[in-house]
């Protein structure tokens, strides 16, 4: 079987990363890159016998890719550490790895979980990031939010499921919300976009109709409504957040 690195990054993950490590110890190598956490994440991922490398945060996508550079091995299997390998995705993964693949990456079905429950519409039930990929083959974009790995090649796509436990409180989504759009609002001045208070309502509006309309978010009950409710939210706030760049010329929140 063709040798594979699992990369993870971290801060102040200690909730997550015990389950995460415990579902890839059949890797042959685990790659930790901890941006300076203040909790035992560091710990945590010693004992469990990871490579460990500390560096200051570069971003989502520069230090994804620096832990992919760190790797002893080409294939790379990029996993959050709020994510967890189910038994049929590690059985899948292997079988691709018995032989040479023939594609340069596989994209991986994502379940998703919010508020503790297994979100099955909203538009998540689409979600199949690029995660195994052949490094000779792929990277990861320089972007600091909505990172993702582009590949030269065809990419195929694993339908067993990797799960991820998102926002198990309601204050979890929104203090990120908060850092994200910061982000995307800063990467929308860089590429020379603007907006207004009332584009950002509207953005918002559709958002929330998109989601719990005809992605049938409606189907995902209590959950299902608050999520597209924050979601639009989420939406509104970053076109404003743009709006206000655009009329102060002043950098948005730092990132951490």
């Amino acid at each position: 079987m063709i040798p594979l690195t699992v990369t993870i990054i971290t801060r102040n993950e200690e909730k997550n990363i015990r389950r995460c490590l415990a579902s890839v110890s059949w890797a042959d190598e685990i790659v930790v890159v901890d941006s300076r956490s203040d909790d035992n994440t560091p710990q945590i991922c010693r004992e469990l016998g990871c490579r460990l490398l500390t560096t200051d945060w570069q971003g989502f996508g520069r230090t994804k890719q620096f832990a992919v550079d760190a790797a002893s091995h080409d294939w790379i299997f990029s996993i959050d550490a709020d994510e967890e390998v189910t038994p049929a995705l590690r059985q899948a993964l292997q079988a691709v790895l018995v032989a040479d693949p023939d594609r340069a990456g596989f994209r991986i079905k994502r379940q998703s979980f919010y508020l503790g429950r297994l979100i099955r519409h909203s538009g998540w039930d689409r979600d199949y990031p690029l995660r195994l990929f052949d490094r000779r083959r792929g990277r990861f974009k320089d972007l600091p939010v909505h990172e993702s790995v582009t590949v030269e090649g065809l990419a195929g796509k694993i339908e067993a499921p990797l799960l991820h436990y998102t926002y198990p409180t309601l204050s979890s989504h929104l203090e990120k919300i908060n850092h994200y759009t910061s982000l995307a609002a800063r990467e929308l001045v860089r590429r020379g976009k603007r907006s207004s208070t009332p584009a950002a309502a509207a953005k918002g509006v559709l958002k929330f109709l998109k989601m719990f309309i005809l992605q049938r978010g409606f189907l995902d009950g209590r959950e299902g409504l608050i999520l597209a409710l924050v979601s639009a939210f989420g939406v509104m706030l970053k076109y404003l957040k743009l709006a206000e760049l655009g009329r102060t010329g002043a950098a948005a929140d730092p990132p951490e």
